[in-house]
């Protein structure tokens, strides 16, 4: 459960590298957060606009009246996550062996397909170029 929080104690570290257990426990993270906020959002909208058309109608005024308090703690809270989310993706993609640079990929329609993969497969065995296995797993035999 540690791992969950570790890429807000390495807030904007960068170098090194991230297990899987540690990427994917801060999705499931991120994943409650957003969870949580939305609902709390929704809950906020009038019982008249929910589900109908007039949610569109009014979605300019969403920073209006009740629901001026979720929107604001969701702009907040993403704010304040993106670093750390940004920098465990980065560190999750060194224990592969690949540049941060590769995040760059969400910029193409399949690159999101592409990084998934490479979040899903297993880092490299042993030390590599980012630094020691975090798993303490010795490298191939030579």
């Amino acid at each position: 459960m540690s791992l969950m929080f570790e890429p807000l104690r390495k807030f904007a570290t960068f170098s090194g590298r991230a297990r899987r257990r540690e990427y994917w426990l801060w999705q499931l993270f991120i994943w409650i957060i957003s969870a949580v906020l939305f609902a709390w959002l929704f809950a906020a909208l009038p019982d008249k606009v929910v589900g109908t058309d007039e949610f569109f109608a009014m979605s300019g005024n969403l920073m209006e009246g009740p629901t001026r308090l979720p929107m604001i703690v969701i702009a907040l809270v993403s704010l304040a996550l993106f670093l750390p989310s940004l920098a465990v993706s980065v560190r999750r993609l060194h224990d592969s062996d690949k540049s941060g640079w590769w995040l760059l990929l969400n910029l193409l329609a399949i690159g999101a397909l592409v990084l998934l993969i490479f979040f899903l497969i297993d880092g490299t065995r042993g030390p590599n170029s980012y630094g020691p296995d975090p798993k303490g797993r010795p490298g191939p035999a030579s």
